[in-house]
């Protein structure tokens, strides 16, 4: 009996996926023995043609991450849910848009400006920039475009399941892989983690005051941290209290506040602004000035409380406001 097809595609993300599948270290060999490799470019040679060749439905899931911007990312998802049975969104920027969808935030000229005329190391006093089609001498070179914006996975075609994460937990990926072989999978559109606060499951819960007061917030870099305290007792940033666990609380364990890559908990629609509501409620003040002073000790809140969800945020993205008289 021939073994079930996989695949494993990167679109715009960092690689710190394909290190996740490389940290299964040897459950990998176990995985290599239950499933066959049918397109995986990252680690092996295939091409774009091995996948247009497969039948529709050949493959019996593909683990899909990375934001999708390109106009080359738009046609391969595509196709790759034509080609599977199952999608799942893998890694934070597959899931929400990731730490990619921070581009949202501005209107593109801007960003290939930015990039390719502004910036301190940049010498390019011909502002030069990729075109989408150049002619040399043994015809015509093509690259991908942009899209305006930065999109999840799940906005561009039908996703049946998640794995959060930056990049997501080893463990997460062996436990789905394992429920894709038995057939023992959740409802579609389930997120694979716990669907609790990663605060529940913290190393240093009973640190944390049952009356959580904070004046002020710090970086990590401001202040000595206490490695057994309460990290948002120490009025550093913590995001896990309205965080979906499911990591084992690495960063924490390593002395670093959750910043929220696992996204937020079924019941949650906007991670960002619920993160918002919860910090703002454990503000000491009750003035407006004093609430004001506390907040601008936050630096870069939507860079905080959106890093990895922008594209999959409420406000998905930052609008141009309309010219006068609505042109």
């Amino acid at each position: 009996m021939s073994k079930p097809k996989a695949g494993f595609y990167w679109c715009a993300s960092c690689g710190g996926c394909e290190e996740s599948v490389v940290d299964l270290a040897e459950d990998l060999i176990a995985v290599v023995a239950a499933i066959d490799f049918a397109f995986f470019p990252c680690a092996m040679d295939f091409k774009r043609e091995d996948v247009e060749a497969m039948k529709d439905g050949e493959m019996a899931v593909c683990f899909i991450n990375g934001a999708v911007r390109s106009s080359e990312q738009f046609e391969m998802v595509e196709l790759l849910r034509k080609k599977s049975q199952l999608i799942i969104a893998y890694g934070s920027c597959a899931h929400m848009g990731g730490i990619p969808g921070l581009a949202n935030l501005y209107d593109l000229e801007s960003l290939l400006k930015r990039v390719y005329s502004e910036t301190e190391s940049t010498d390019n006093p011909s502002g030069t920039r990729p075109l989408p089609q150049t002619t040399v001498p043994g015809g015509k070179l093509t690259l991908p475009t942009l899209d305006e914006s930065v999109k999840s996975l799940d906005q561009v075609i039908p996703v049946d399941y998640y794995i959060p994460g930056c990049p997501p937990p080893t463990p997460l990926l062996k436990a789905a892989v394992e429920a894709v072989l038995s057939g023992k999978l959740p409802p579609k559109g389930s997120v694979l983690a716990p669907d609790h606060a990663l605060c529940k499951e913290c190393p240093r819960i009973d640190s944390k005051p049952e009356d959580l007061l904070i004046k002020e917030f710090k970086r990590p870099h401001e202040i000595q941290i206490d490695t057994e305290k309460c990290l948002l007792a120490q009025g550093l940033m913590c995001l896990g209290s309205g965080t979906r666990a499911g990591c084992a609380a690495v960063c924490i364990k390593g002395n670093m506040p959750c910043t929220g890559c696992m996204g937020p908990v079924s019941r949650v629609r906007d991670h960002g602004g619920a993160m918002m509501g919860a910090i703002s409620s454990l503000l000491e003040y009750t003035e407006e000035d004093q609430i004001v002073a506390a907040l601008d000790s936050v630096v870069d809140p939507v860079g905080t409380f959106y890093r990895y969800g922008v594209p999959a945020s409420m406000m998905f993205r930052k609008h141009k406001a309309p010219a006068i008289g609505g042109h």
